[in-house]
């Protein structure tokens, strides 16, 4: 049994969801993190004492009774799920593809995703009369270059790392749901709107990569 903590619509959990189904994980997923103060209780401070989410709880191999694993950081915990569960699948065994994969997990943490959090807060989470203009202009400012990045590495592939889905795959591909849904000015982006396609056709990502900003 895998336990998921955290709503569906968040960009993080989204990750770790998309990932327990591509390896074909029995998990539950319970649903925290949408009323103020369900993430300050003390059990949940327990698992993660940042009061985040996604927390997940990995009791596969542990005895009846026992302490799951438990882990915080939505791409720590991709990573985990994919070495232990999907080695050579979603986790490559090559280690300069592994290192590709790795980079552009950490390029949607500190760098694409922190861009847009701005636009998205004023566009999607404030109504209309609340919304700074100025803001949204500027994460846009910011974003707009690094879709650019993403759409040119995509350029002629059908997968971010040496050909084949793996979880920098899942990543990225949350992370340019969020910004593409965004009712946004975007300029157009051909092979990362192809390759989001592909995403949102996978199976595992049903349900994922169609729900609406929120």
């Amino acid at each position: 049994m895998l336990r998921i903590w955290g709503r569906l619509s968040s960009i993080n959990v989204q990750k770790v969801v998309w990932c327990a189904r591509e390896l074909h994980l029995d998990h539950e997923r319970i649903d925290i993190g949408v009323n103020k103060g369900d993430l300050d209780t003390e059990a949940y401070i327990r698992l993660n004492p940042n009061r985040l989410i996604p927390v997940i709880e990995d009791f596969r191999g542990t005895d009846v009774g026992g302490e799951p694993f438990v882990l915080w950081e939505s791409n720590a915990i991709v990573r985990y799920l994919c070495a232990r569960y999907g080695e050579d699948t979603l986790w490559p065994g090559d280690v300069r593809t592994r290192a590709s994969a790795d980079r552009w997990m950490d390029w949607q943490a500190t760098a694409f995703t922190p861009a847009m959090v701005d636009a998205f807060i004023q566009l999607v989470r404030k109504p209309e009369a609340e919304r700074d203009a100025a803001v949204v202009k500027r994460s846009c400012e910011k974003t707009e270059p690094l879709a650019a990045v993403l759409d040119r590495a995509l350029e002629g592939r059908d997968f971010i790392c040496d050909g084949r889905f793996s979880m920098a795959d899942i990543s990225l591909a949350c992370a340019a749901h969020r910004w593409m849904g965004m009712p946004a000015q975007h300029a157009p982006r051909p092979h990362l709107e192809r390759w989001l396609a592909a995403m949102r056709a996978r199976p595992a990502a049903a349900g994922i990569l169609e729900l609406p900003l929120r």
